[in-house]
């Protein structure tokens, strides 16, 4: 099983990028994040940074897909952000979301966990078959009956947010999906808002199809972005993952290459 790793960041419409995202692994292991900072003058990017530094560096030191693991490692990143806070000024009102996904090539599973709605998609086929809720309160009504999810999609409070890192009067909404088997021929998704927000879901699916590599897929997200998104539109970062079927089956190779596109 050979696995390649393709990064998209760009700040968009805005004059700076909160966005970031970041990966990390060894032998077994393989950890990959995105993180959308809030709090602007700055202070949206210094806590997303915070979230990476944090969440990498605590599964490094201790990796485990583990609920209880994953949960405790994201608690742990709150704090680090809460920690930031205190130091004023631009940072004290800083807030971000997190998706962290997991992945143990020994076994071939593969869990996430997040807070906020940056996402993670898992597409099997050609089809989503695991994705991430959103805490927010669009999500909120779509559960109630009230929106659907292309109406969530569009509707004026899209951006209301349920919960962010940065909480420490009241803890953070944090998810923790069950294990999953990871499969050749899988591809995994983590974005930002900036990114499912402008296109759905039924056109992630569609670039998808259109896509041979990863790179391919990028590419035309990143294009996608920019014609259907409005002026003065989010940042947007995605991290795709995919698992790609090794002519050795006895061999699990990670691919060290991460391309990054960045503005031009």
């Amino acid at each position: 099983m050979e696995i390649e790793i393709v990064t998209l960041s760009r700040q968009g419409g805005r004059s700076y990028n909160e966005d970031v995202y970041g990966h990390w692994h060894d032998e077994r292991y393989v950890a990959c994040l995105v993180a959308d900072g809030a709090g602007g003058h700055g202070g949206g990017d210094v806590a997303a940074a915070t979230v990476r530094s944090s969440a990498l560096g605590g599964f490094s030191a201790a990796p485990s897909l583990d609920e209880a693991s994953l949960r405790a490692l994201v608690e742990q990143v709150n704090r680090d952000v809460v920690a930031r806070q205190a130091e004023g000024g631009k940072l004290a009102g800083m807030r971000s979301t997190v998706v962290f996904a997991a992945i143990d090539l020994e076994s071939e599973a593969l869990a996430w966990v997040h807070s906020g709605d940056s996402r993670a998609y898992l597409f099997r086929g050609g089809a989503i078959v695991a994705r991430t809720t959103d805490h927010s309160l669009v999500q909120q009504m779509v559960a109630g009956g009230m929106l659907d999810e292309e109406g969530a999609r569009l509707h004026p409070q899209r951006n209301m947010l349920l919960s962010a890192l940065g909480s420490i009067e009241e803890a953070p909404d944090i998810t923790v999906s069950d294990r999953m088997r990871l499969l050749p021929g899988d591809v995994l998704l983590l974005c930002s808002d900036g990114v499912w927000e402008p296109l759905g879901d039924e056109c992630l699916i569609d670039t998808l199809h259109a896509s041979r590599t990863p790179s391919q897929w990028t590419e035309l997200l990143d294009a996608k972005i920019k014609e259907h998104a409005k002026p003065g539109h989010d940042n947007y970062t995605a991290l795709t993952l995919w698992v790609i079927e090794d002519e050795d089956d006895d061999v699990t190779r990670l691919l060290p290459e991460s391309v990054a596109a960045s503005d031009s």
